[in-house]
C-alpha cells in the first residue's frame, strides 16, 4: 500500500480577518469576535392588516414571498384571514446578492395560480445597517403597492436591515443558501442548536437481605437471587449462600441514572427452581425521585420494602399482599463523576452533585470558521455533494452549527463559549454530512456520515492567545487513512484566575470518591457503556435530534475494541518512552568503556567533587534538569496537537489489519480469515506474555533474596548484609561511594567480558516460574 505524502496531514497556521480586524501577535486588534464577519440582509415579516379579499367569496389565504434576485423565501400560509401574523425572519448572504432591489410580495394561495395582492420594494442602497449590541430595528407599517406603483388596500409590517451573524435573528432565520430544503422539519434540521447532556448519577443498590419469602415449592431449599432492572440495564446478585426463606446477600449493584428520572428501579426476588428456570417470588418498584442522595462515603439509612406478587385470576392480573420484604440501602451517588467519555479525552471531571463543584477557572471560546476541500459524501441528482455541519462537545454542552448546503468549502463563522473548570480537559469538534434535509427520518433510515474530528487539550493552549489553524480531518477507512478535508478554527482559552488554575495541578484528576471508594475496572467499563447509551438516546430525542451515530462518534464509543494497528502504535509509544532511558544507559556505558577519554575524565572529576561535597548532589541534579528545560524551550511546540497519522500507525497499516479493525463484533468474516487472525493475535499475545512474565520473574527474584526459598542463596545474602552493615558502619560513606564509583568507571583493560558476580547471583535466584504449568 503506497504511503500518502506526510505533508497532507499537517497542521497549518492561518491569518484570517477575525471580527473584521486582523490577528496581530497573540491578541485581536478588534475585540469583536473569533469569527470573520459575514454580512446578511435581514427581512423580518411581522404581520399584515386590512388585506383585500381576492376570491369570489371575498376571503383570502395570505402568505408573503420575499425575493432577492434568484433567491426566494415564503412564509407559512393562513386560511381565510385578512389580518395574519407571521413573525418570520429571512436572511440573504451579502456574498450571494446579485440584485439591487428587494421585493416583498403578499400573495393569495389559489388552486390554479396564486393571486397577487400587493408588494413593497426596497432599494438595497437605502437599507440601514445594524451592529449588535445595538437594539433591534423596530418594524414599520408599509402600504402595499400594485406592480405599476399605485397604492392598494392593505398594509404590511416589516423590518429590513443589514447585519451580521452576531444578530439575534440569525439562528432562527430562513437562509437563502437553504432554499432547496423543504418542510419545517428539514429547516429545523439545518439550523444551529445548543444541546445539553442529561445530568447523570451513579445509583448504588446495596441488597442486604430478604425476609419471610414464600417459595412455590416448600419441599426444597430455595436458591434465591435478586434481579434489578433500571431502563435497559439489568444486574443480578449471586445466589444467596443461606438457602432459607430469609436469605442474605450484602452485595452492591451499580447503575447509571439520568435526570429527569423517568423509570423506576424494579427489584425482583427470584428462585432458581431448575438450571434454566427462575421463578419470581416477589417484586417491588422504587421511584428514583424519592431515593437518598449522598455526597460522601457516609452510609445512608437502610430501608425495608414490601414485596408484591402478581397472579393471574380469570385472565386478569391481581396483586396479592403478603409479608415478604427486602432490606436495601439505595442511594444516588453525587460524589462521583459519571464517566461517559473515554478517560483520555474527558471534557468534564466534576462530580455529579453541584454542591461539590469548584468555581470555574476560565472561559474557552471557539470560532468555527470554515472548511476546505471536503470530500463528496453523497450523490444528489447525479451530482456529488456534501451538506456539512459541525458538532462541538465540551462538558455537558454540545453545539451544532447550521448546515451549509451543497458546498465543499462551507463557511460557518459561528462562535461558541464554554466555562472551564479544569485545564486538563479536551474539546472535541466533529464534522458531519447531513442526510436529513427533507425532514425527519424519511430518507430510509439514512445516517449522517462522519467527515472527521479534531481534539484540542486545553492545557496545551497558552492563556489569552488566539490560535488560528487549519486542522486536517482524518478518518480511517477499511482502505486506509484518508484526509477528508480541513477545518479552520479559531480558539482562545482565557483564564479568570491563574492561582486557581495552577492550584488545579495539585488536585486529583477525578473527585475524591473515586479514590476513597474506587469502582472496579469492569464496573467502570460497563457503567461507561450505559452512560454513553443514555446520552445518545436522550440527545436523539431532542428536536431536531442529535443522532446516535453523531454522539457515539464524538464520545469514542468502540475505541476499546481490539486493533492490530493501535496495539502496534502503543508498542512504539512505549519504545519511544523507553528510548530515553536506553539512550542514557548507552551514554553511561560509553563513559564506563572510555569511548571518549576526555568526557570520562570530566565525569571522574565531577564525581569526585560530588563525593567530597555530598550536599551538592541534589542541587547539581536539579540544576542540570533546569538547564535541560531551558535548552528545550527553543524547541517548544508552537501549535496545538492534532491527529497524527504516523503516531497512530495509520499511514502504513496493512489492508488486512484495517479489515480486522472494521469487522463487526462478533466477527462476520469467513473461517479461514478468522483462523489466520486468531493465530496472529496469539503470536502477539505470546510476545506480550513473555515480556510480562520476564518482569514478574525479576520481581520474584528480588523477593527470593529473603524468603529462604533457596536456603543457601538467602543464607549468603543474609551474611553479605551483615558484613556490609559492619563495613559501612566502620568505613566513611564517602570512601565507600568513591571506591564504588571508580570501580564502575574503571578502564576497559580492567574489565571482564563475563557478567559480574552480583548479576550471576541474582540470575540464579528462584522465581515462581517453576510452579507454573
Amino acid at each position: 500500500m503506497q504511503r500518502p505524502p506526510q505533508e497532507d496531514f499537517s497542521l497549518k497556521e492561518t491569518k484570517p480577518h477575525l471580527g473584521g480586524g486582523k490577528v496581530s501577535g497573540d491578541k485581536l486588534t478588534s475585540t469583536y469576535d473569533l469569527v470573520e464577519q459575514m454580512q446578511y440582509l435581514y427581512v423580518r415579516v411581522v404581520k399584515a392588516r386590512d388585506l383585500p379579499g381576492k376570491d369570489v367569496t371575498g376571503s383570502l389565504d395570505p402568505y408573503v414571498e420575499v425575493k432577492l434576485g434568484n433567491y426566494k423565501g415564503t412564509t407559512r400560509r393562513f386560511e381565510k384571514k385578512s389580518n395574519p401574523e407571521w413573525s418570520q425572519v429571512f436572511a440573504f448572504s451579502k456574498d450571494r446578492i446579485q440584485a439591487s432591489v428587494l421585493e416583498v410580495t403578499v400573495k393569495d394561495k389559489d388552486v390554479v395560480k396564486d393571486d397577487f395582492v400587493g408588494r413593497v420594494l426596497f432599494d438595497l442602497n437605502d437599507i440601514p445597517k445594524r451592529v449588535p449590541p445595538d437594539s433591534p430595528l423596530a418594524p414599520q407599517w408599509y402600504r402595499l403597492e400594485e406592480r405599476n406603483g399605485s397604492k392598494v388596500k392593505g398594509e404590511l409590517m416589516l423590518a429590513v436591515w443589514m447585519g451580521n451573524q452576531a444578530d439575534e435573528a440569525f439562528p432562527e432565520a430562513w437562509h437563502s443558501d437553504a432554499a432547496a430544503v423543504s418542510g419545517a422539519d428539514g429547516l429545523a434540521n439545518i439550523r444551529s442548536k445548543v444541546y445539553l447532556s442529561p445530568k447523570l448519577w451513579y445509583l448504588r443498590v446495596n441488597v442486604i437481605e430478604a425476609q419471610d419469602l414464600i417459595p412455590s415449592d416448600k419441599s426444597r431449599f430455595p436458591e434465591v437471587f435478586v434481579k434489578a432492572i433500571l431502563g435497559n440495564q439489568a444486574l443480578r446478585t449471586r445466589v444467596s449462600m443461606s438457602k432459607t426463606i430469609n436469605p442474605m446477600w450484602n452485595e452492591d449493584l451499580m447503575f447509571v441514572a439520568a435526570e429527569p428520572f423517568e423509570e423506576p428501579l424494579i427489584l425482583s426476588v427470584e428462585d432458581r427452581v431448575a438450571p434454566n428456570k427462575d421463578e419470581v417470588i416477589g417484586r417491588c418498584a422504587i421511584p428514583l425521585q424519592y431515593v437518598d442522595r449522598r455526597l460522601d462515603h457516609k452510609p445512608v439509612n437502610t430501608r425495608w420494602f414490601n414485596l408484591e406478587k402478581h397472579i393471574i385470576v380469570e385472565g386478569e392480573k391481581k396483586e396479592i399482599k403478603f409479608a415478604s420484604r427486602i432490606h436495601l440501602r439505595v442511594c444516588l451517588e453525587g460524589g462521583y463523576h459519571v464517566l461517559d467519555e473515554s478517560t483520555h479525552y474527558s471534557s468534564d471531571l466534576r462530580p455529579t452533585a453541584k454542591q461539590l463543584w469548584k468555581s470555574s477557572i476560565g472561559v474557552l471560546e471557539v470560532g468555527v470558521l470554515s472548511a476546505q476541500g471536503l470530500s463528496p459524501m453523497k450523490t444528489k441528482d447525479g451530482r456529488a455533494t456534501t451538506d456539512a455541519y459541525c458538532v462541538a462537545k465540551y462538558g455537558q454542552k454540545w453545539v451544532r452549527t447550521r448546515t451549509i448546503i451543497d458546498s465543499f468549502a462551507p463557511k460557518w463563522n459561528e462562535q461558541y463559549t464554554w466555562e472551564v473548570f479544569d485545564p486538563c480537559t479536551v474539546i472535541t469538534i466533529g464534522v458531519f454530512d447531513n442526510c436529513h434535509l427533507q425532514g425527519g427520518d424519511k430518507s430510509g433510515g439514512a445516517r449522517d456520515s462522519r467527515i472527521g474530528k479534531v481534539r484540542i487539550r486545553l492545557s496545551t493552549l497558552e492563556t489569552d492567545r488566539v490560535y488560528t489553524h487549519s486542522y486536517p480531518l482524518l478518518v480511517l477507512h477499511p482502505t486506509g487513512v484518508k484526509k477528508m478535508g480541513e477545518i479552520h478554527l479559531a480558539v482562545r482559552f482565557t483564564c479568570s484566575s491563574l492561582v486557581n488554575m495552577m492550584h488545579m495541578y495539585s488536585q486529583p484528576l477525578l473527585p475524591k470518591m473515586h479514590y476513597l471508594h474506587p469502582l472496579t475496572v469492569s464496573q467502570l467499563d460497563n457503567l461507561r457503556h450505559q452512560a454513553t447509551q443514555i446520552v445518545s438516546l436522550r440527545l436523539s430525542r431532542a428536536e431536531p435530534p442529535l443522532r446516535k451515530e453523531i454522539v457515539e462518534y464524538m464520545l469514542d464509543v468502540g475505541s476499546h475494541m481490539w486493533s492490530m494497528r493501535r496495539s502496534k502504535a502503543n508498542f512504539f509509544r512505549i519504545m519511544g518512552v523507553l528510548g530515553v532511558v536506553i539512550s542514557v544507559g548507552k551514554w553511561f556505558d560509553q563513559i564506563c568503556n572510555w569511548k571518549n577519554p576526555i568526557t570520562t575524565v570530566l565525569i571522574h572529576i565531577l564525581f569526585l567533587i560530588l563525593i567530597l561535597y555530598p550536599e551538592l548532589i541534589l542541587p547539581t541534579i536539579f540544576l542540570y534538569l533546569f538547564l535541560i528545560g531551558i535548552w528545550y524551550y527553543r524547541w517548544r511546540p508552537r501549535h496545538p496537537p492534532h491527529m497524527d497519522t504516523r503516531l497512530s500507525c495509520a499511514d502504513a497499516a496493512h489492508p488486512d489489519e484495517l479489515d480486522e479493525e472494521f469487522d463487526t463484533f462478533p466477527t462476520s468474516r469467513p473461517p479461514d480469515i478468522i483462523r489466520m487472525r486468531y493465530d496472529r493475535i496469539r503470536s502477539i499475545a505470546g510476545r506480550i506474555q513473555t515480556v510480562v512474565g520476564d518482569l514478574a520473574t525479576q520481581g520474584e527474584r528480588l523477593q527470593s533474596l529473603l524468603s529462604w526459598r533457596d536456603p543457601r542463596a538467602t543464607a549468603l545474602f543474609v551474611i553479605f548484609c551483615l558484613v556490609a552493615a559492619i563495613v559501612l558502619y566502620v568505613m566513611p560513606f564517602q570512601a565507600v561511594a568513591l571506591l564504588t564509583g571508580f570501580y564502575v568507571l574503571r578502564h576497559p583493560r580492567f574489565r571482564y567480558k563475563l557478567p559480574s558476580v552480583p548479576l550471576n547471583f541474582f540470575r540464579r535466584l528462584p522465581a515462581r516460574t517453576d510452579c507454573m504449568l
